[in-house]
């Protein structure tokens, strides 16, 4: 059974993203699409079986300086596919609200017999990537420990989504930017290929189908990805596709809880 997670999980998933510029700021200073408290909920299905639930909320920065966001994404499998290959993933990502830029994101993954928990570290005055990854099932091995060089800004798997979602989108555009997963930064493109109506539980939505280029380079297997962005202010992830050997995964969005608008941080 194919992994969850990098294909749903932005997932991400991921989940992802994106030439690379000196930094990953806004084109412009524009209001975000996404707010403190916002949920988003995806079914997930392997080919034709139901095969989970994709839950990623937009919180405060709890012990992280205030003012950035913390995405909690949490993916887990459902019937017969867990039966197969059980899946319990958290993911925490935590981002800068004006530059978008990643600063952390900590992974706890069970999947099948794979249990591990993964901490990366985003410093950006250094220019590091820092991973920190224990191994569950052998917890006496030691904590494996690796640096590998970044830019400026980069994106984690989760807070690609939510960079792409902040910007301006037109049929045939190319957005770029940088994502790193604890090893070296890869540099991925994702082409805005159309605008077309797309159907989920919530109603039909005009959205853009957006196609990063993530198989082959950010992920080492053959495939593609393409996400369904609504085409309205709230630029929802209204559907997310991987077509790999094992079949078509897709996350389709069933729930949605707007958030809520604060006051932006002072410079």
């Amino acid at each position: 059974m194919a992994r969850v997670h990098p294909f749903i999980i932005w997932g991400v998933a991921t989940i992802l993203a994106l030439a690379v510029p000196a930094a990953c700021s806004l084109e412009k200073p524009v209001s975000l699409p996404f707010a403190r408290g916002e949920t988003l909920t995806y079914n997930v299905t392997w080919s034709i079986f139901p095969a989970g639930q994709v839950v990623a909320k937009v919180e405060s920065g709890g012990l992280q300086p205030a003012h950035n966001f913390v995405v909690k994404t949490t993916a887990d499998s459902t019937g017969f596919v867990s039966l197969l290959y059980k899946v319990q993933d958290v993911y925490d990502s935590v981002f800068n609200p004006r530059t978008l830029c990643a600063q952390r994101i900590s992974k706890t993954i069970n999947e099948g017999r794979r249990h591990k928990v993964t901490h990366i570290v985003f410093d950006a005055s250094r220019h590091l990537a820092l991973l920190d990854e224990r191994n569950l099932d052998k917890p006496k091995d030691p904590v494996s420990r690796k640096t590998h060089a970044i830019p400026a800004c980069v994106e984690d798997v989760v807070s690609a989504f939510y960079y792409l979602r902040a910007q301006p989108m037109k049929v045939g555009k190319k957005i770029q930017l940088a994502v790193n997963d604890g090893s070296k930064t890869k540099e991925v493109t994702a082409t805005v290929e159309d605008l077309e109506p797309v159907q989920t539980p919530l109603g039909t939505f005009q959205a853009f189908r957006v196609e990063p280029t993530v198989f082959g380079d950010l992920y080492k297997r053959k495939g593609r990805m393409v996400i369904w962005f609504s085409d309205d202010q709230r630029r929802l992830p209204l559907r997310i596709k991987a077509m790999i050997s094992v079949g078509a995964i897709t996350g389709t969005l069933s729930s949605y809880i707007p958030g809520v608008v604060s006051a932006p941080p002072a410079r």
